[in-house]
């Protein structure tokens, strides 16, 4: 039996609301992420402070099991780098939901990440969404994992000393890094959106440069304590002062 006028009707509406449907969600997943914008800075500020921990320092037993002529001896390592009264080392600090300012740094050399000695170096780094380099500066096999999260970023075999293998991470985020033959071996990359970042050193401090005025959430971060975040607010010109305590979550 062919369709009557009515049921030709509904069955041309159905195929004209499937292709918009189909239209918008093409235009849905077509839409980019939010991009940083690089703008002039007209009267910024800037932040500083100092990171600081003041409870108990835990430590992890390292007992290397293979390849003890390049990895070392047994050891107990800190899992909070803490120097004078109580100053961080290698916290990372950095402004979310940064829509516009600063220009980045000037592209160099790509960052690294060496396995030296059966450890991560740096063991903690900042970088911006890109390339990365991963080293192998031991004459032993290294196999470099770096995961989002549950899911893998990298996974590379480095068997040869002085290789060199590049890669890249697309999204901002923290990237855990281990190695799957020696697994006590662990790193951690934090690829940001923007530059409004920084690391601090042996004394807990930093500072974060040439801020828009305004209202921002500030995220300080160290793999131990895990992140404290808050509130601060940047006039033109002045520099807002922060002291940052880390505790464990």
């Amino acid at each position: 039996m062919s369709p009557n006028g009515s049921e030709r009707g509904v069955a041309v509406k159905f195929r004209i609301l499937s292709g918009l449907l189909a239209v918008i969600a093409t235009a849905i997943v077509a839409i980019p992420a939010h991009a940083y914008e690089v703008a002039a800075v007209s009267g910024g500020g800037s932040i500083e402070g100092v990171v600081v921990y003041k409870g108990d320092v835990p430590t992890k037993k390292i007992i290397p099991t293979k390849n003890v002529e390049v990895c070392g001896k047994p050891r107990d390592e800190p899992l909070v780098r803490v120097g004078a009264d109580g100053a961080v080392e290698s916290a990372v600090v950095y402004l979310v939901d940064v829509a516009k300012g600063k220009a980045w740094p000037a592209p160099g050399k790509p960052p690294e990440l060496n396995n030296h000695n059966c450890r991560f170096e740096p063991e903690v780094q900042v970088i911006p969404e890109g390339p990365l380099d991963v080293v192998n500066s031991d004459p032993v096999l290294h196999n470099t994992h770096g995961y989002y999260g549950k899911r893998t970023a990298f996974n590379m075999a480095l068997p040869n000393e002085g290789q060199t293998i590049p890669t890249e991470l697309k999204k901002p985020g923290t990237v855990r890094v281990d190695c799957d033959a020696h697994g006590w071996m662990e790193g951690w990359i934090y690829v940001v959106d923007n530059p409004y970042y920084a690391i601090t050193g042996a004394d807990g401090k930093f500072t974060i440069t040439d801020v828009p005025p305004g209202t921002y959430k500030l995220v300080a971060v160290q793999p131990y304590t895990g992140a404290t975040e808050m509130p601060v607010t940047v006039a033109g010109g002045q520099p807002s002062k922060l002291d940052i305590e880390l505790k464990k979550q």
